[in-house]
């Protein structure tokens, strides 16, 4: 039985990077097909490719044995290909039923059939506001939209990178659902619990090269990343840090979410200490009031013994505070810039020249000495970060910071959207600043994480420090309970 689509020897090379290179896998109706690979390995190229937003320079693809060519969105469309991209494409000021037949208006009598919706599990009116709507239920709307298309194969990149745990137990059960009907899916993930729970089959590419296949017998994490990096990970367990006097003390303070919940905690230098807890928990607000972003509604923040006044970033820049933001995108670089320049930015008044002028060579020296040490992947300091994979991204956004040397450092979901190998290199930049002295405190998601990372773990929920957790104590059931609003004492 031939495959409902088929690639063979795909190739495509941009300036100076080789994207693809005689890159090759099928798909059979009614399949998960999940691609893996590290950032850079190729997988946007290649969905973006069968998706008719790039040409390839070699190669053929074939649906159902035929030979064609996907020339534009249009023609892909015009072949049941349609691609979900991990930053959702919706108009946020129309409504549902505008955005799901946007560019394909219906011109006569035109109404949106609700069998549609319902399939995808969204149980809205097609007239509410798509900006009213829940991070998780715009992703429904992107799938409908794509499936209003008649799409037989459905490409998802990252659909889950900012759902809640119910979000995405909601779409694990559309997927399940899309599959039963006969429509083949090709998954895109960093999360490698999730292709292990949907995925009938692995492909995985590695510098843009076919690495290997795994079967769904042969699925389970260390075969993917073994594939993944061409090695198999180390895996060690951190000692706990932080036994000297409070660098960073939290007092009472009440942020403008969560105006009627006092957080209280301290932070110690060499100390790592996880933020968990559900979407809504209050956790990023937390770190943007630390960052002087928001202001505090009550409280005190005190930092090596004396009151921190926190009126805007400055004010935390200078006290030796940092923040690497949850989107790195929109708030972590400025993508139409140069790495040199993303990393000197936070330096530029500390580096200036009679504190007027930008020192060039300095700036040149600190962009080296960081992309060195942060093993930042370009070309050349001049290529626009935009260019660059996500893991690089995130350690510009990083690298930026940490040329500031700051004695306390905010991480909000430092890994998201990175690859396995990009994370294990964030790691080790976290256990190094905490060797060197630097207080780090993280919000994470991923329940991984927080157990691997954490010396101590404050458990969120409803906008409360709900309780706190030593290294001995941290368990993902532990974490949970908190998570879900049972204090400690009744876990």
């Amino acid at each position: 039985m031939s495959p409902l689509l088929e690639v063979r020897s795909l190739s495509k090379r941009f300036p100076g990077v080789r994207a693809l290179h005689r890159v090759g896998l099928s798909l059979q109706s009614g399949e998960v097909l999940a691609v893996i690979g590290e950032n850079g390995a190729g997988k946007s190229t290649l969905v973006k490719i069968l998706a008719g937003v790039q040409t390839p320079d070699h190669g053929e693809i074939l649906i159902e044995g035929r030979p064609v060519r996907i020339e534009s969105v249009r023609a892909a469309e015009r072949l049941g290909i349609a691609l979900i991209h991990q930053e959702l494409n919706l108009a946020d000021n129309l409504d549902v039923a505008a955005n799901i037949f946007l560019g394909r208006e219906p011109h006569r009598f035109g109404f949106i059939d609700r069998r549609g919706l319902a399939q995808v599990g969204l149980d809205c009116s097609p007239g509410l506001l798509v900006s009213s709507l829940s991070l998780g239920r715009q992703q429904m709307v992107e799938i409908a939209k794509a499936l209003s298309t008649n799409a037989r194969v459905l490409i998802m990149d990252e659909p889950t990178s900012s759902l809640s745990q119910r979000e995405t137990a909601q779409l694990y059960r559309v997927i399940r659902d899309l599959r039963a009907s006969g429509v083949s899916i090709v998954y895109i993930s960093h999360r490698l619990g999730e292709v292990k729970e949907l995925a009938d089959r692995v492909v995985v590419l590695r510098d843009g090269e076919n690495a290997g296949e795994l079967q769904r017998s042969e699925i389970n994490h260390d075969a993917m990343v073994k594939l993944m990096v061409g090695r198999e990970l180390g895996r060690h367990d951190r000692s706990s840090h932080g036994e000297g006097e409070v660098i960073l003390e939290v007092r009472g303070l009440r942020t403008p979410a969560h105006p009627r919940d006092p957080l209280d905690f301290a932070l110690r230098p060499g100390e790592i200490v996880g933020v968990a807890g559900l979407v809504g928990a209050g956790r990023t607000e937390l770190l943007r009031v630390l960052f002087g972003i928001d202001r505090a509604v009550a409280g005190e923040v005190r930092l090596a013994g004396h009151p921190l006044r926190l009126a805007s970033p400055r004010d935390a820049i200078r006290a030796g505070l940092a923040l690497v933001p949850e989107d790195r995108k929109q708030q972590g670089v400025i993508l139409e810039m140069a790495v040199r320049a993303n990393i000197s930015l936070a330096s530029l008044r500390r580096d200036a020249l009679a504190w007027l002028f930008l020192d060039r060579r300095r700036e040149a020296e600190l962009a080296q000495e960081m992309s060195r040490r942060l093993n930042v992947r370009t070309p050349n300091l001049e290529q626009f970060v935009q260019h660059l994979s996500g893991g690089n991204q995130q350690k510009v956004a990083l690298a930026k910071w940490l040329a500031l040397q700051p004695r306390v450092l905010l991480l909000d979901e430092p890994t998201r959207g990175i690859d396995v190998g990009a994370k294990q290199e964030i790691y080790r930049l976290m256990e190094e600043l905490a060797g060197r002295g630097a207080a780090i405190l993280f919000v994470s998601s991923e329940m991984e994480e927080v157990l691997r990372m954490s010396d101590r773990a404050l458990v969120m929920h409803e906008g409360r420090i709900a309780g706190e957790l030593s290294r001995a104590e941290l368990s993902e059931e532990a974490v949970m309970r908190l998570a879900t609003g049972r204090t400690k004492e009744a876990a």
